[in-house]
C-alpha cells in the first residue's frame, strides 16, 4: 500500500495508473476508521482494479470548533486497517496542502442544504462540497463510495456531481451497524459506558416509526418518537424529520409513490449522533 501526503505526488501516481487503463475506486474519509468505512473499502476492492482512500479531517466543514478539536486522529491505526482491507493508495494531506489559500467558494444546493443538518450546522455542507470536489479532482476516480448513514450528505454530493459535471459514479452503501443496532460512527468512542447502553434506542425508535408510517400522519409519529427519546437518560433530540428521499423536504402523510426517509440527530450527553432509515417497505 502506498501513502501520499501531497497532491502532486498522488496525482502523478493516479495519472500513471489511468494511462495503464486501471479502474479506480475511491473512499473519502476523515479517518478514525471503523467497520463501516472498511465495508466501503471492501466493496471498492471487489468493483475496481485500484482502491484509493483519503484521510483528511476537513476543518471547513466544522461549524463548532470544539467538534474539530475533539475529532479523533488515529492515522497509524487507520493505515493498518486499510492495508488489511486491501486498499492500494492512501492520501493523507495536511490542511495547508488542501487549502493553501482562503476558501471563498459558495455552492447553491437549493433546498437540499437548508433542512435537517443544514438548519443546525451553518456552512457544513458547503465545506463538505468543497473538499469532496477537490478530492474528486485529485483522485479522478471512476467510482466513489459513500455510506447512507450521512444520507443528506449523500444527496448533497450527488447534486455536486451534477452541478460540476464530474465524471464519477457515486455509489451509496448501506449503513453498517453494531449488533445492537447503533449506527457505526467515529463519535461512538466518545460515549461513556452508560451512554453507549442507551444509544441503541435511537435505531429501535426509527424501526418502530417505520412499522407505523403507513397508518399515522408524520406529525403524530414524530411527536411520539421525540417524546420517547427525550425521556432517555442524557438524551436530547435535535431534529427528527420524515422526508422525501429525493428532495429532502418534509412529508406530512404517507404516499406509497414517494420514497420516504426518517432522519434524526440526537445529543447523548455532549456527543451528537445521526441516523436514518428508509420508510418504504
Amino acid at each position: 500500500m502506498e501513502l501520499y501526503k501531497t497532491i502532486r505526488d498522488v496525482s502523478s501516481r493516479i495519472t500513471t495508473l489511468k494511462k495503464d487503463g486501471q479502474i479506480i475506486g475511491f473512499v473519502p474519509t476523515m479517518g478514525a476508521l471503523h467497520e463501516g468505512h472498511i465495508s466501503l473499502i471492501r466493496l471498492a476492492r471487489e468493483e475496481n482494479n485500484v482502491v484509493a482512500c483519503s484521510i483528511f479531517v476537513n476543518p471547513i466543514q466544522f461549524n463548532n470548533p470544539e467538534d474539530l478539536k475533539k475529532y479523533p486522529r488515529t492515522l497509524e491505526k487507520d493505515i493498518d486497517m486499510l492495508k488489511q482491507a486491501g486498499c492500494d493508495i492512501v492520501f493523507a494531506p495536511e490542511p495547508d496542502e488542501m487549502y493553501p489559500e482562503p476558501v471563498i467558494h459558495e455552492y447553491d444546493f437549493g433546498m437540499l442544504d437548508k433542512v435537517m443538518e443544514g438548519k443546525f450546522r451553518s456552512g457544513h455542507f458547503n465545506g463538505v462540497a468543497i473538499v469532496v470536489k477537490k478530492l474528486l479532482d485529485i483522485i479522478t476516480p471512476d467510482n466513489a463510495y459513500f455510506g447512507e448513514k450521512d444520507f443528506q450528505q449523500l444527496a448533497i454530493i450527488r447534486k455536486l456531481v451534477e452541478l460540476e459535471s464530474i465524471p464519477v459514479n457515486i455509489i451509496a452503501c448501506p449503513t453498517v451497524r453494531e449488533p445492537d443496532g447503533l449506527a457505526m460512527s467515529s463519535r461512538n468512542v466518545r460515549l461513556t459506558e452508560s451512554q453507549r447502553k442507551t444509544a441503541p434506542v435511537i435505531y429501535r425508535i426509527l424501526k418502530e416509526l417505520k412499522a407505523k408510517y403507513s397508518e399515522e400522519n408524520s406529525e403524530h409519529l414524530i411527536e411520539q418518537a421525540i417524546k420517547h427519546l427525550n425521556q432517555q437518560p442524557e438524551m436530547r433530540v435535535e431534529y427528527l424529520e420524515i422526508v422525501d428521499s429525493g428532495s429532502l423536504q418534509p412529508l406530512e402523510y404517507f404516499n406509497p409513490m414517494i420514497p420516504a426517509r426518517a432522519c434524526i440527530a440526537v445529543f447523548l450527553g455532549d456527543v451528537r449522533l445521526i441516523d436514518n432509515i428508509s420508510l418504504n417497505l
